[in-house]
């Protein structure tokens, strides 16, 4: 949660790559937000694309963030709360259980929010941790600048 995102979040399908973040100077302190902004797409305009939002955090375990705010029709959602837990499993092996719990309005649209968290989110999600894993084995620095 205190890296980069434009390193993490590089695009995949219909998802934009994050380009960058403003307002995010108390970023990782509770009650802390962060405008999210993303390239241009065949599916979005690019710029400022949603917001972030730190709900809980306990150093070296546990994160819980929100992102809301969508600029552009997201197949009914309207929030995302992501939920981030570590556990050292061994010296230098950390555990990292990460989940989203996805929020939309109206039923009719529960077929292709389904399909969507099923089929592209879960891919999108496992790219993202691997991408992590690069920042982890390249060394850098695991932390927001």
């Amino acid at each position: 949660m205190l890296c980069d995102v434009s390193k993490i979040h590089t695009g995949f399908g219909v998802m934009p790559k994050v380009t960058h973040c403003t307002d995010d100077e108390n970023w990782g302190q509770v009650h802390s937000s962060k405008k999210v902004f993303a390239a241009k797409t065949w599916s979005q305009k690019g710029g400022f694309v949603s917001m972030d939002h730190v709900l809980e955090r306990r150093e070296n375990d546990y994160w819980k963030i929100k992102v809301d705010n969508f600029q552009s029709w997201m197949l009914g959602f309207y929030q995302f709360v992501g939920e981030w837990k570590t556990t050292e499993i061994s010296p230098n092996t950390i555990q990292i259980d990460y989940s989203y719990t996805m929020y939309a309005h109206g039923i009719l649209y529960y077929p292709l929010n389904w399909l969507f968290t099923k089929l592209f989110w879960r891919k999108y999600m496992k790219q993202v941790l691997k991408n992590i894993e690069q920042l982890i084995d390249n060394s850098e620095p695991y932390k927001y600048l």
